[in-house]
């Protein structure tokens, strides 16, 4: 095989890998999105969609004295909901002990996920989206692997500190890292191209808030579009 057409073959795989990776981080983005935003139900509708087996997922949160003061759940990927506080109904408040009651009556039990009031789910400076998708080791799996690509790379445009704050801190990064380097993915297959000048660690910490602020904005965007598309 000529080496010029072998190389053609690699540019055009590493082109592809790269579009299957931003499109899997991108649906990831979006089932994510879809949870920050869910639609308001009630407490009834919750316990009758869990007697019917159509919940996936429940998120609570309980206080000290085991009731639920906070409760969302799914019933697909993107079909989120939520009961606003006060959790209760015309018996009593909605416990731990209730939730459990009817989840094991439930003819499909949905995965729990609980956490005490006022704990914070971030306990890192590496971004949790990635790892949260129900089922989604897909998505955690392209994460891993674009982080790892940066690191044993020489990016064109910020070296890898910058990118690391960019993926992390910034959690877009990931993203522009993808469709930018080491050639922008809108001039196709090719040659990577070269920069005399990359942004710097310091530099990119600084990009790094800003695109975090950018990604608060855009999953609010699409958890709101999402939620009124779906109803």
């Amino acid at each position: 095989m000529e080496p010029g057409l072998l190389t053609r073959i690699l540019q055009t795989a590493a082109f592809v890998v790269r579009l299957a990776l931003l499109a899997l981080l991108l649906a990831g983005m979006v089932i994510i999105s879809a949870g920050l935003s869910p639609a308001s139900r009630t407490l009834e509708q919750f316990r009758g969609a869990v007697l019917a087996g159509e919940v996936d997922r429940v998120d609570y949160r309980v206080d000290g004295s085991g009731d639920v003061v906070s409760l969302a759940w799914s019933q697909s990927p993107l079909s989120w909901y939520r009961v606003l506080a006060p959790i209760a109904d015309a018996a009593e408040p909605y416990t731990a002990a209730r939730l459990m009651a009817d989840v094991r009556r439930a003819p499909v039990p949905p995965s729990l996920t609980s956490a005490p009031s006022g704990e914070s789910d971030n306990n890192g400076v590496f971004p949790d989206w990635p790892f949260g998708v129900p089922g989604g080791w897909w998505i955690a799996t392209s994460w891993v692997l674009v982080f790892l690509a940066m690191l044993s790379s020489t990016p064109r445009l910020a070296n890898r500190w910058a990118w690391f704050w960019m993926f992390t801190v910034g959690q877009l990064g990931v993203f522009l890292y993808l469709v930018l380097e080491p050639r922008p993915l809108w001039r196709g297959p090719g040659e990577g191209l070269t920069r005399p000048r990359r942004v710097d660690g310091v530099s990119g910490c600084g990009y790094a808030f800003l695109l975090g602020f950018g990604w608060m904005l855009a999953t609010f965007g699409i958890g709101r579009l999402v939620a009124a598309a779906l109803g």
